[in-house]
């Protein structure tokens, strides 16, 4: 499709009209294509506005067939499965469909840095954002989080690209090829999206690399078995950069004497892991691979040490929101599986009020057993179907109590807790059974803390 870069008078249809999608009908329109956006809901009042200021012909409610099948391409918002029926008969028809991702990058020869993972993406994407401003790099972070990579394309140039990159966009790839991807983890998530088969999820996800020729490189948690089985599947040709918490390397990133250590070449970065800013055994992996990155980018060896002490983290994920009657609220919502919330609860060291729930995603959590009978003094479940839950840990706790509004989970939590105790939002779910998103959950934690 060679043409999208050339050929202006093609026809580019748009499905969804989320964050991805009014980015990709703005850069569409800029480089003169006939665009046409189709959502089957509501838009938010910021998109539609944009779309208006914009001129750009949209239909919301519903799809009007007769519009869509008249594309050469189709955009598809990441939130639309491949199976879904309106998909099915785009491809039918021989039209091709891709992620907003690839239409973004067909617009631009700068150096993309792509980091994905099933946890810690959001981290070391804003850390490695972080260590190239302080670095005085040209540089834009967005993808998966922020603003869409579409939207930055459009809006202007950048030397460097950092992006965050969900399994649902590397779906949708053709040709994307970052110059640096990064592999944090791979542990069972979304399986509902991929036939409750982890096999396919891991593919998704070596994805990322799938492009990549022997001048780029692949940074990977060599931690992870998951990891290591499917790179000895796909085999991709990029080279191959290992990060480990747990043996030293002679190639990579590892710890060693309680200090980073990253030896990619003869001049050795060493940093002890008690001067990060942020804290915690996942953390210093998510910090290994952004000094990683930022090593193979030739950053100074002091810039990266002083970025990674004061960067201050991300908001949602172990967010300290209040101490109220020596209790601490923490605001986890960005932990939408059962391996965020592992950390999370991992992390407590007082007793701890766990607020848990949504829509769940095929979720297994039998590996959070051990920490909840450690650490959990009571449970506050927070969704429309609580039942698995209520199964999963109905005897691991002596309170348990079921709740359908933040407001309600907050009280209740606020009840169980006692002073020197945390209470934690950390749902392992989905939101969208109560929220707009992971963000929208937060907000509400944050409100509800605040008005006790």
């Amino acid at each position: 499709m060679s043409w999208l870069k050339t050929n202006n008078k093609k026809r580019i249809v748009i499905l969804g009209g989320g964050m991805s999608g009014v980015g990709a009908a703005m850069l569409a329109t800029q480089r003169g294509y006939d665009v046409f956006l189709s959502d089957g809901g509501v838009l938010k009042d910021a998109f539609a506005k944009a779309l208006q200021d914009q001129h750009i012909p949209h239909e919301t409610g519903g799809h009007d067939m007769e519009q869509i099948l008249n594309a050469d391409v189709v955009v598809k918002s990441p939130g639309i499965p491949d199976n879904a029926t309106i998909v099915q008969k785009i491809l039918e028809a021989n039209i091709p469909v891709i992620s907003e991702i690839e239409f973004a990058s067909r617009f631009t020869d700068e150096v993309e840095i792509a980091i994905t993972g099933s946890n810690g993406k959001t981290t070391v994407t804003s850390l490695v954002g972080h260590i190239l401003q302080i670095a005085d790099f040209d540089v834009s972070v967005g993808g998966n989080i922020g603003q869409s990579y579409a939207a930055q394309v459009a809006e202007a140039p950048a030397e460097y690209r950092v992006l965050e990159v969900s399994s649902f966009q590397l779906d949708g790839i053709k040709t994307f090829k970052p110059k640096i991807a990064v592999l944090l983890n791979i542990t069972p998530d979304h399986l509902d999206r991929y036939d409750y088969k982890f096999e396919n999820y891991v593919a998704s996800k070596l994805r990322i690399a799938m492009n990549q020729d022997e001048n780029d490189f692949l940074i990977y948690n060599a931690d992870d078995p998951a990891i290591i089985e499917a790179l000895k599947i796909h085999k991709p040709k990029s080279k191959l950069v290992p990060f480990s918490m747990q043996k030293q390397l002679d190639f990579g990133a590892y710890i060693q004497d309680h200090n980073i250590n990253i030896n990619l070449d003869t001049n050795l970065f060493t940093m002890p892991i008690q001067n990060l800013s942020i804290k915690g055994q996942h953390n210093t992996a998510n910090a290994m691979a952004a000094a990683t990155t930022a090593k193979l980018l030739q950053i100074r060896k002091e810039t990266i040490r002083q970025s990674l002490a004061s960067f201050q983290g991300v908001e949602h994920r172990l967010e300290q929101v209040l101490k109220i009657n020596k209790v601490q609220y923490i605001n986890d919502s960005k932990a939408t599986n059962v391996n965020a919330t592992y950390y999370a609860l991992d992390s407590m060291e007082k007793p701890t009020v766990w607020i848990v729930g949504g829509v769940d995603k095929g979720n297994d959590y039998s590996e959070l057993y051990a920490l909840v009978n450690k650490n959990v003094k009571a449970i506050v479940c927070l969704g429309t179907d609580n039942s698995k839950i209520v199964e999963a840990f109905g005897s691991c706790v002596d309170n348990m109590v079921e709740t359908s509004s933040m407001e309600d989970a907050v009280r209740v939590a606020y009840k169980l807790a006692g002073p020197g105790d945390n209470v934690l939002l950390s749902p392992a779910c989905a939101s969208f059974d109560l929220f707009e998103n992971y963000e929208d959950r937060g907000r509400q934690f944050k409100n509800a803390v605040r008005a006790l």
